[in-house]
């Protein structure tokens, strides 16, 4: 019989010790060439197949057991915040301006832990396990680069696993959401072009600060006007530029902001709902525009079915009544692409503690414990799905 709790528990000081190490070093969106480093290290040292510099920095260790069976696999996102850490922390950021405030560390932890478990019991286990770390989820989106590069072949995935720490559920609560965890995300930026001049002549000048304040007016009502209410949906500005002295009217006025909804076809029109609006006020007004709009990550819908399998792994992994649903979240995630390719389940491991603070803030920090439990989640999942042997 195989304990896995014994066997996750043995690694406990390397497992904490590699998010320490992660955590020191973290790297931005599509830099992240010493994390790339560290993990084909790690996976290279378990003896597995080993691929590299996909997506940029994206890696791939596949453990094969030679033996006819599905492909499971085990995803963690590697690139850090552009955020200056103030945890205080004895293995804090080493690089000014960058901060693991997301829990990536963790994540990737998590998965090369059970990486090393795993191998320690592949003969118990039938077909393939690939572990994949993936670069820029904060943005642009590294998952989809990932795919294109052909991730999920060779051998074909059949299940795909994920898991986000949560500050959102209390610390050791496993949260697993079937359907739709996660709302899909865009983003836009716009420029408005006017035509300015001194403030004491407004007649002789297209005000582009005051087009821009009207755009924002505008494109609030969409949300409020336009859908069904029934339907969630957020849309927010969350940048807006313009001006440079208290006396002149600025010819120039730049916004930036995002979209969210649980709805894919919603999701998929916000582009012509928002260049309807702001070219209808800017011609309205006398002015000139540029929209550049980007289609981000869709929903984060997780598979019924499978989903039931993880959540029966979460009730052996911290007993039935620390299992949890939780409410969907606005927050988008591009774990999504890999779901829309594969049965998926993307859960929530609770950090959430008395006097912690949310994620992508600077004194983010969790008790360490719980990669355990996330470590044996991936373990027990993997050997429900792949095991051909007793299991406690």
């Amino acid at each position: 019989m195989i304990n896995v709790k014994e066997h996750v528990a043995e690694l406990k000081d390397l497992i904490i010790q590699t998010r320490r190490d992660l955590h020191r070093i973290p790297e931005t969106a599509y830099t992240e060439r010493k994390t790339s480093a560290y993990i084909t290290d790690a996976l290279t040292r378990e003896g597995l197949q080993v691929q590299t510099g996909i997506a940029q920095f994206g890696v791939v260790g596949l453990m094969d057991t030679k033996r006819p069976g599905p492909t499971l696999m085990i995803r963690a996102d590697m690139d850090a915040l552009p955020i200056e850490e103030t945890t205080g922390l004895p293995f804090a950021s080493k690089h000014q301006g960058a901060m693991h405030a997301c829990g990536h560390d963790a994540h990737m932890a998590m998965v090369l832990g059970a990486a090393r478990v795993l191998n320690k019991l592949s003969d118990r286990l039938n077909g393939n396990i690939k572990f994949v770390f993936q670069p820029a989820e904060e943005g642009p989106g590294g998952a989809k680069p990932m795919i294109d590069a052909g991730v999920m072949e060779n051998p074909e995935v059949d299940y795909a696993l994920g898991c986000h720490v949560w500050p959102g559920i209390p610390e050791g609560d496993i949260g697993i959401k079937p359907g739709v965890f996660m709302a899909a995300m865009n983003r836009f930026d716009i420029r408005i072009i006017g035509e300015g001049g001194h403030g004491a002549m407004p007649h002789l000048c297209i005000d582009a600060l005051e087009v821009g304040t009207q755009v924002v007016s505008a494109l609030q009502r969409i949300v409020s006007r336009h859908m069904n209410p029934l339907d969630p949906t957020v849309l927010t500005i969350g940048e807006f530029h313009a001006g440079t002295a208290f006396n002149v009217i600025p010819n120039e006025a730049v916004m930036s902001g995002t979209t969210r909804t649980f709805d894919t076809e919603t999701w998929r029109s916000w582009d012509a709902r928002i260049e309807k609006i702001v070219r209808g006020v800017c011609e309205s007004m006398g002015a000139k525009y540029e929209l550049n709009f980007q289609f981000s990550y869709p929903p984060t819908i997780n598979h019924e079915a499978f989903s039931q399998t993880v959540r029966a792994c979460a009730e052996k992994v911290v007993g039935k009544d620390r299992v949890v649903e939780p409410e969907p979240t606005m927050g988008g995630e591009d774990m999504s692409y890999y779901l829309q390719k594969a049965k998926g389940c993307f859960f929530a491991l609770g950090v959430g503690r008395e006097g912690g603070v949310n994620l992508h803030h600077s004194k983010f920090d969790f008790n360490e414990d719980v990669l355990l439990l996330g470590v044996e989640m991936y373990c027990r999942v993997a050997l429900d799905l792949l095991g051909h042997g007793g299991v406690v």
